[in-house]
């Protein structure tokens, strides 16, 4: 799935993984209000085996698929360590 990784303004260290297709303007209003703002950061492609730094792929793959997005707050680690 080609995905974008957006910054959140108003969260340090708060990231959200959207499709690349999909805008996020269609966002639930309250998720918008909770990031002060969205900043694209990275586009990748993103597999169950892609590595990625504070999730696990399958993790966000999983809720990209269930809830249009993935929302990756600070201090969270890879689900192989939860």
């Amino acid at each position: 799935m080609q995905c974008h990784v957006y910054k959140c303004r108003r969260k340090p260290d708060t990231y959200l993984y959207m499709p690349a297709a999909d805008d996020p303007d269609d966002l639930p209003q309250e998720l918008l209000k909770l990031t002060g703002g969205l900043e694209r950061v990275l586009e990748l492609e993103l597999n169950r085996d892609t590595r990625l730094a504070q999730a696990n792929a399958g993790d966000v793959l999983a809720a990209i698929r269930a809830q249009g997005f993935y929302l990756q707050m600070p201090g969270e680690l890879p689900g192989m360590f939860r």
